[in-house]
């Protein structure tokens, strides 16, 4: 057996006895655009645009400590939601909600998040797209024990990090610009499985740049976190190999190591829900928090040509000026910041999200209903934002990621540069404040997330920089046998940090990297 084997071995034991549970069919393969199995509900999927579009609640500061950072308590639980109209379903939540609360942050004022962990297995909590120290950025193997757990440390044989046993305090400088971020779980191995069950909430960075642009506020800003699942006959989240009972969570099993694709598509925790909106303009934080499902959003009109989606912002903050698509094509981990123009439609219209690569289930995500007319002072800026373009130097990419499957020994899985998650062995040391061109090479379709700080694509093969490229990102839509460039350059923050796919399925079968900055 393998280290990495062990590692998941002695990790599963951590999170509990597994047991199998009987699961729905596999449907027939990998739907387009998409690197993964689909796994068909076994409960009839209820009714398309009835249930309201939830929006998370704001977190809210218990206190200021000493260094003046806002401190924030999260306490992850088990709890149920009717996720499915008349139906319970357990979820993993941060504050026992899903998705958990949001964090609406101001630029240079830090925080302090402390997440005590109440569910039956271990966690992890990354800030992705956070500009964090290492100590406080969400190691794999940093974990925190669930409360009442003894850590003996003897029996890890050094194969994990920092691990506490109950709450862990993270340090956040929100040092960085405004943005729509996301958090989620990272535990190595568990990520997929633990995203699945409901650990992604949403933290926002605001900055007076951003205060100055006409954009629209208040409701008519709406963060909306799209992820599809499947459900089991009881109503609870369908997972191959999940322990219904809560009691642990499953690694990934190797016949659905390229990606889990579910057959009902949520919006903030809600089924293909509707939206009430004003004739007036919006703007929408899109993330993909799916576990490996890739979408091509398009807003439908009845009779009439699609409306389009006005993009101000990217993974990393808003655009130098705005850009105008018919289509957006997202992949798990990257955010959309954009402006919906409804004003364009008299009122009774009826707006529909669909996601054109599928043809099924999936192929719908929400629906927005003009209900009102209403004045609006909003406008769309010709220009947003300084962003400084990043110069590497002359010359071949500095470094070659490839990202491939591949057996490592005994372990059958994915790879980077041929091998498997090593926290120990650095696939990259890079001076801070330095430049580099990375190249990112696939096989199939691999979402490429960098942690600690962005980056900017410089081109797709031969060509420049995609549609869906612009401004500064840090996950990169990387689709079959493709070989993407980025610039980039890390600063402030020492460490070890991570490098990896964001299929969770991939990841989960060791596509990372251990990266470190000097």
């Amino acid at each position: 057996m393998t280290a990495r084997l062990s590692r998941r071995g002695f990790l599963g034991m951590l999170g509990g006895a597994a047991a199998l549970a009987a699961l729905p069919a596999c449907g027939p393969g990998a739907t387009a655009g998409s690197t993964g199995e689909v796994l068909t509900s076994a409960v009839p999927l209820p009714e398309r645009f009835r249930v309201p579009l939830p929006v998370p609640p704001v977190a809210r500061p218990v206190g200021v400590d000493g260094t003046g950072a806002q401190v924030y308590r999260v306490t992850q639980r088990v709890a149920e939601a009717e996720i499915l109209p008349g139906m319970r379903t357990p979820v993993l939540g941060y504050d026992g909600i899903f998705p958990g609360p949001t964090f609406d942050t101001r630029r240079g004022q830090p925080l302090v998040v402390r997440h005590r962990n109440e569910l039956p297995v271990p966690t992890v909590v990354h800030l992705h797209g956070g500009h964090t120290p290492a100590e406080h950025d969400g190691w794999p193997l940093d974990l925190v024990l669930p409360v009442g757990r003894t850590a003996d440390r003897a029996a890890h044989h050094g194969m994990l990090g920092d691990v506490v046993v109950g709450e862990r305090e993270h340090r956040y400088p929100n040092d960085q610009r405004a943005a729509t971020l996301w958090y989620h779980d990272h535990r190595m191995d568990f990520t997929g499985p633990a995203v699945y069950r409901g650990l992604a909430g949403f933290h926002i960075v605001r900055d007076e740049v951003e205060d100055a642009l006409p954009l629209p506020r208040g409701e008519r800003e709406l963060p909306l976190m799209i992820c599809d699942r499947a459900f089991a006959a009881d109503g609870s989240f369908a997972y191959p190999g999940l322990d219904q009972g809560m009691r642990s969570l499953p690694g990934v099993e190797d016949d659905w190591m390229e990606g889990v694709l579910g057959d009902v598509v949520l919006v903030n925790g809600a089924p293909w829900p509707v939206h009430e909106v004003d004739a007036a303009r919006y703007r929408l934080r899109l993330l993909n928090s799916s576990n490996a499902r890739r979408y091509r959003l398009v807003l439908t009109v009845p009779g009439g040509p699609d409306l389009p989606w006005v993009q101000i912002g990217s993974d990393a903050g808003l655009l130098a000026a705005p850009l105008e698509h018919q289509v957006i094509d997202i992949a798990p981990g990257e955010r959309f910041d954009v402006l919906v123009d409804f004003s364009v439609l008299p009122v009774g219209t009826e707006v529909t999200m669909v996601n054109a690569l599928d043809p099924g289930s999936a192929g719908r995500v929400m629906r927005f209903r003009v209900v009102r007319p209403a004045p609006d002072d909003s406008r769309v800026p010709a220009r947003l934002a300084e962003v400084e373009p990043l110069v590497p130097p002359a010359g071949e990419p500095h470094r070659t990621f490839r990202f491939n499957r591949g057996d490592v020994g005994d372990h059958r899985g994915w790879t980077i540069n041929g091998t498997s998650f090593d926290p120990d062995t650095s696939l990259a040391d890079i001076r801070l404040g330095e430049t580099e061109v990375w190249r990112f090479v696939t096989d199939v379709h691999h979402p490429v997330h960098v942690h600690l700080d962005p980056f900017q694509v410089l081109r797709r093969g031969t060509g420049g920089p995609g549609d869906f490229d612009a401004g500064w990102k840090d996950t990169v839509d990387v689709r079959p046998a493709e070989v993407v460039d980025v610039a980039v350059r890390f600063t402030d923050h020492a460490g070890r940090f991570l490098v990896h796919c964001h299929n969770l399925e991939h990841e989960d079968m060791a596509m990372m990297a251990t990266i470190r900055t000097l």
